[in-house]
């Protein structure tokens, strides 16, 4: 037998939850304006586009070439907080083909792990581009 409509109303109701169909807003969440990197990363940008010229001035375009066999140099921009040899504004070379894409804040870049550096520039104390004598 169902209970009478004077005992739904001596019933007490419980508020109502909240549950995940909360109003969300119009505007997307804002990018977070700081990237921290995990483990031993590396974000390197890579100066030119590729593309290399001959001694005798013949330009081979970068899907011209084979299998990348020639290292390049690049500047860090981020970096892990497992990295141990290279910090942001260093230079560091690297095998192109060891590194992934990443577009950043319209920039594209390359990220790489700490193992696929093969060596690393620091940038001289006292503000100049090199210091006498050294050339990489």
């Amino acid at each position: 037998m169902p209970p009478s409509k004077d005992a739904k109303a001596a019933i007490p109701k419980e508020p109502r939850k909240r549950t995940s169909r909360t109003k969300r807003s119009a505007t997307p969440a804002a990018m977070p304006s700081s990237i921290e990197l995990t483990g031993d990363r590396l974000v390197v940008r890579v100066p030119g586009n590729g593309e290399r010229k001959t001694t005798a001035g013949l330009l081979i375009p970068a899907t011209a070439m084979p299998a990348p066999k020639r290292l390049a140099w690049g500047d860090v921009t981020l970096v892990g907080p497992d990295v141990r040899v290279a910090k942001a504004g260093d230079r560091v070379l690297f095998l192109p083909a060891a590194g992934l894409e990443v577009e950043l804040e319209g920039e594209d870049l390359v990220l790489l792990r700490e193992r696929d550096v093969q060596a690393v520039s620091t940038a001289p104390a006292g503000g100049k581009d090199r210091a006498p004598g050294q050339y990489l």
